[in-house]
């Protein structure tokens, strides 16, 4: 069995990373009153093309924001030269399943990691507790299964 590497401790970037999701979700909340749970966004942003119960200009926000999330990789191409480096291990139908898991859960949840885990605990939400201790609980056994189990 082969064992993999332990991951790259980045502080710095860590960091400016959190500070730049909770800067956005304070914004989304401050400037449209909406949590920033990344499944809400998107879901939201289907009702432009299946119909369900949005106003346009609440799909506007939405549909800025998954352009923001498709755009950065690409602005980061341009400024440096290059893609930003994927640090997981690719593995197409294990990434697939992955995310068709995800989003089962994520329905099921009523919610996601950004909406439960950034924006619910900063509300003191119970519901968004429960949430984020089962996914939370939930990764950390499907790491250890798949790094010392299979």
């Amino acid at each position: 069995m082969e064992l993999s590497t332990p991951t790259e401790f980045t502080p710095w970037l860590s960091l400016g990373g959190g500070i730049l999701i909770g800067l956005s979700a304070v914004l989304v909340m401050a400037l449209f009153g909406r949590i920033a749970g990344i499944s809400g966004i998107t879901t939201g942003v289907m009702g432009a093309v299946v119909p369900m119960q949005s106003s346009a200009s609440d799909r506007d926000w939405r549909i800025a924001f998954v352009v923001g999330l498709v755009a950065a990789p690409i602005l980061y191409a341009v400024v440096t030269g290059g893609w930003p480096e994927q640090t997981v291990p690719s593995a197409p139908l294990g990434m697939i399943a992955a995310g068709l898991i995800v989003g089962v859960g994520t329905a099921l949840g009523s919610g996601c990691t950004s909406g439960h885990g950034v924006c619910g605990l900063a509300r003191l939400s119970p519901r968004s507790l429960a949430a984020v201790v089962t996914f939370m609980a939930t990764a950390a056994i499907t790491v250890f299964v798949l790094r010392h189990v299979i």
